[in-house]
């Protein structure tokens, strides 16, 4: 190995892979993403329960976002003395805490607080989610690790919202949040007995995010990184109005909708492989396949071709985080937890521009007008991917 690759990998026990370590960042994933989609399955419940308007209660929503994006830039910084198995146990700790306090919430303000506890979980632990996966097993299956465990996010979207909105009903949405604690408690428990010290590794600071984002390709693949999640974003917080345009019944929505959750799911299991064959097509093809799509939903079509337009969006956008993340072990190997701050950051401020200006066009030119702007964006990050992401080869000593 390279010098920096094997200092990244210096934690692990030979070319050994440690899976059950990887098992418990999966884990670690879903009890963070399913507490972060929660308020919008209980929504309503919450903010009558607390004597607030939807619109605040939503804010809940906003504020993890927020504390995220800022999270992912300060978190290495802030940490780069401490073993990096004890910074992990530390957010699956905030997302327990996280989730008494808004279980126990009187009011708007422990609502609040709660949630931005969360969010700094949320930005602690994708920001270092690459480079322990490259520390936990060797680099030519880091694609398979960043597959498994995103694939907690995939679980995390089928689940939380329907299985959420579900149990509020049977049981209050307080108890929901209860049962989201318990899966946080075992995910520690997981954690403390499969997590392998990890001593921290680069010079986290601060100008470290300089130092890596003015690289040669890591500014221009940041770039590329935002616009592909910005274009699947504003396509993505509209679909619900665009399905209930073609489609007759909530039944028929919420199947096709749950068809986009398990195919983001399989998409997401069907990166490694895609990955270890070829990083740099599997960039360029998601972001190309999904702007042709949504140009293509754009049309008139019948309800059905609508239908599978959408799931097949779904299983291309599976393996967009994996690539990237991937990327990101490759292009930045010594520096993985400063880049993943940087690209957490991106994809939170992907995710604001996305649902904001997607709004926008949706008043002014209604669905048409967001997906068409969502399919050029995609198209523009394709081009920028063909033309100027190239991801480092990984060197191997012989």
């Amino acid at each position: 190995m390279s010098a920096s690759v094997q200092a990244a990998g210096e934690d692990r026990t030979g070319d050994t892979p440690a899976w059950g370590a990887v098992g418990a960042m999966t884990l670690g994933v879903f009890g963070l993403v399913t507490a972060e989609f929660l308020p919008a399955s209980l929504l309503t419940p919450m903010a009558a329960d607390l004597g607030i308007t939807e619109g605040l209660a939503g804010q809940a929503v906003t504020a993890t976002a927020a504390v995220a994006m800022v999270t992912s830039l300060l978190i290495s910084a802030a940490t780069r003395r401490i073993d990096r198995r004890r910074v992990l146990l530390a957010f699956s700790v905030l997302l327990i805490i996280s989730n008494l306090i808004v279980a126990f919430a009187p009011s708007l303000s422990w609502l609040l607080l709660g949630r931005v506890l969360l969010g700094a979980a949320i930005g602690g632990f994708w920001t270092m989610s690459a480079a322990v996966a490259m520390r936990l097993v060797p680099q030519a299956l880091v694609p398979r690790a960043l597959s498994m465990i995103f694939s907690g996010v995939s679980a995390a979207t089928i689940l939380a919202a329907p299985v959420g909105s579900y149990l509020g009903d049977m049981i209050g949405w307080r108890n929901v949040f209860l049962i989201a604690t318990a899966l946080g408690v075992v995910t520690l428990v997981t954690q403390v007995f499969t997590l392998p010290s990890m001593a921290p590794s680069g010079d986290s600071r601060l100008r470290t995010l300089v130092d890596v984002l003015v690289r040669p390709g890591v500014g221009l693949g940041m770039l590329a990184a935002m616009l592909v999640f910005t274009g699947h974003f504003a396509f993505f917080t509209y679909i619900r109005p665009f399905l209930e345009s073609v489609v007759v019944g909530i039944s028929v929505v919420s199947a096709i909708l749950l068809g986009f959750g398990v195919a983001n799911f399989l998409g997401t299991l069907l990166a490694g492989p895609l990955l270890e064959r070829s990083l740099r097509l599997t960039l360029l093809a998601m972001p190309l396949l999904m702007g042709v799509l949504g140009l293509s939903l754009v049309a008139p079509m019948n309800a059905v071709a609508d239908a599978v337009m959408v799931v097949l969006w779904g299983l291309a956008f599976g393996a967009v985080p994996v690539a990237w993340s991937t990327w990101l072990t490759r292009t930045v190997p010594d520096q993985a937890e400063s880049a993943g701050g940087l690209l957490v950051a991106a994809v939170q401020l992907a995710i604001t521009l996305g649902a904001a200006g997607g709004g926008m066009l949706f008043d002014l030119s209604g669905i048409t007008g967001v997906f068409t702007a969502s399919a050029l964006v995609l198209l523009l990050a394709g081009l920028i991917i063909g033309v100027g992401v190239r991801p480092r080869a990984v060197e191997v000593a012989v």
